[in-house]
């Protein structure tokens, strides 16, 4: 059995369903609210409800995609479009089931008059502050106003009035008529409808009455013929309230709850309303920053979709709270690209090196492979000359003994070409090397180096003469914490000022000429991607996706 086909809780009450004939099929759903863009928390949600109906397509199973839009004074299209494209780019596909809230408005209003006229529900007088100061707490039972007494008729007429536009926001609110003394806060008559003067996306001024997500979310269930409604551990104390909505309304199916414990990462936050607060204090360059926890900012930052299934396939599915190391997505991420991800050259602080000898053996191209494990990705022609750029860090003027790179009277193997012997070197008046004079070795082109020669690494290089300019944008951590809801002033407190640096870089030709979203391993450096929005042909701009190797402990983070 695959990794994406392990069974786990979920996975066996929906097998034993289809076996013992409960079911005939499995029919799931994803419904975000369309009030921010998703995250990487969303990524484990929708890989669960798709991947399970992909694994019993067989039987005729399928995943929903419903937008919750019961709360239009936080919902916009740009949150539904921006949904769509990051369930498509993971790698899934609703069909024809694409559904809204809104498209059950009349069902939903329809419901809470059969409650009304069974006597389980009723029109509140008072005000909000007052509905909360009667609700009692977990010692102490609620307390109904004299809204509760109000006849059938009455609540009818109230509740119709209120759909009419008769009142002011917060005037008046439906609640069911359930339980005041229950421990389980949420039966304890809870609200149902909320009077919003305000223009949904969706249903423009129809409506002025707003189901609450607690009562709508069973009702699409069940109008959908949901057979499992899968949600996060939050939901499982709102369960008996789902349950008796279910029970109590005029439903066309029973569709079962059962939650799973949400996906949480450290040196993240992953509520909406701080990564909103991000975007609006402009903290960060919109909801796809690179920096973002947004499958869209990830999507930019260049992590391949099948690096974030896997990562999430990989975090398993099961009722236990627990917080995932950062790391462990970024060495997914890491582990993707170094199989899929072509190499390029980039030198991010160059110095340059003249060949003082060029001339005895010129070269106008050197040949180095696309991938060094997939030859089947070819080789690449680029152009060299007597003047290149190297990495600063590459050369050391009195290096150590473990030190296999270029030094004083040291020898070194450019990429795909000649080993070089330094020869010597300048500086500038800050004391930094600003020149190195270095010899090629005739006739080391791809061959070993000569007897007496100890050349034990080969580094890369842009040639000076074509080496395009180009933006580099070096990202890291967003915050600079494990958890940045504990820091001392807020998590703000905790952003990590580092979190993005840019650097004026020079990369070998290739690079300038190819597409935004061109995923690539700079030689020796780390992974990057074109980035979407600013990068064109002529004038590069990269996004480091991730570093080699995890050096975030070495910083003491």
């Amino acid at each position: 059995m695959s990794e994406e086909t392990k069974k786990d809780f979920i996975r066996e009450i929906i097998a034993e369903d289809l076996v013992s004939g409960k079911h005939a099929t499995t029919i799931t759903r994803f419904p975000p609210e369309p009030n921010g863009y998703l995250h990487i928390g969303h990524a484990k949600a929708i890989c669960l409800s798709f991947g399970i109906a992909q694994e019993n397509a067989g039987t005729g199973a399928k995943c929903h995609l419903r937008f919750d839009d019961t709360n239009p004074s936080k919902e916009e299209t740009e949150y539904v479009e921006s949904i769509k494209e990051d369930v498509k780019w993971l790698g899934f596909d609703w069909g024809d089931n694409l559904f809204f809230a809104s498209d059950y408005f009349e069902y939903f209003y329809e419901c809470a008059v059969d409650l009304i006229k069974k006597g389980l529900a009723y029109v509140e007088d008072d005000s909000l502050e007052e509905v909360r100061a009667k609700r009692g707490d977990v010692n102490t039972p609620g307390t109904r106003s004299a809204s509760a007494e109000h006849s059938v008729e009455e609540n009818l007429d109230l509740f119709a009035r209120m759909r009419a536009g008769e009142y002011q926001n917060g005037e008046k609110i439906l609640r069911a008529k359930i339980d005041m003394a229950s421990p389980n806060m949420h039966l304890r008559d809870p609200v149902l409808y909320r009077i919003m003067h305000t223009h949904h996306h969706n249903t423009g001024d129809a409506w002025c009455i707003y189901p609450m997500y607690d009562f709508a979310h069973p009702l699409e269930d069940a109008k959908e013929h949901i057979t499992h409604s899968l949600c996060t551990l939050e939901f499982e104390d709102h369960r008996p309230l789902y349950d008796w909505f279910i029970q109590n309304c005029p439903v066309p199916s029973t569709p079962r709850q059962i939650e799973f414990s949400r996906l949480n990462l450290n040196y993240t936050v992953m509520s909406k309303r701080k990564l909103l607060q991000l975007v609006q204090e402009k903290r960060v360059n919109g909801w796809d920053d690179p920096r973002m926890p947004t499958i869209s900012g990830m999507r930019r930052r260049g992590y391949p979709a099948e690096a974030i299934r896997s990562f999430v396939v990989g975090t398993g599915i099961t009722k236990y709270k627990g917080i995932t190391d950062v790391a462990v997505l970024e060495n997914e991420v890491r582990n993707h690209l170094n199989a899929s991800a072509p190499r390029r050259m980039a030198i991010l602080d160059p110095v340059k090196v003249v060949l003082e000898n060029w001339d005895e053996q010129p070269m106008e191209t050197a040949s180095v492979p696309n991938h060094p494990q997939n030859p089947e990705m070819g080789e690449r022609t680029i152009p060299i000359s007597n003047e290149i750029y190297i990495e600063r860090e590459d050369f050391m003027e009195d290096p150590p003994n473990k030190f296999f790179r270029l030094g004083p009277e040291r020898y070194v193997r450019l990429r795909g070409g000649h080993i070089i012997h330094c020869s010597g070197y300048d500086k500038d008046a800050d004391g930094q090397v600003s020149l190195i004079k270095a010899k090629i070795l005739l006739g080391t082109v791809g061959r070993d180096a000569p007897e007496g020669v100890k050349c034990k690494a080969a580094i890369h290089w842009v040639d000076a003469a074509t080496g395009v300019d180009a933006e580099v944008r070096l990202y890291d951590r967003l915050f600079k914490c494990e958890d940045p809801d504990k820091a001392q002033s807020g998590f703000l407190d905790a952003l990590n000022p580092d979190s993005l640096h840019r650097v004026k870089a020079l990369v070998e030709p290739s690079l300038a000429e190819v597409e935004a979203g061109f995923s690539c391993q700079f030689e020796r450096i780390g992974y990057f991607v074109a980035d979407a929005k600013d990068h064109q042909p002529g004038k590069p701009v990269f996004n480091r996706t991730v570093a080699l190797r995890d050096s975030w402990s070495k910083k003491g983070g």
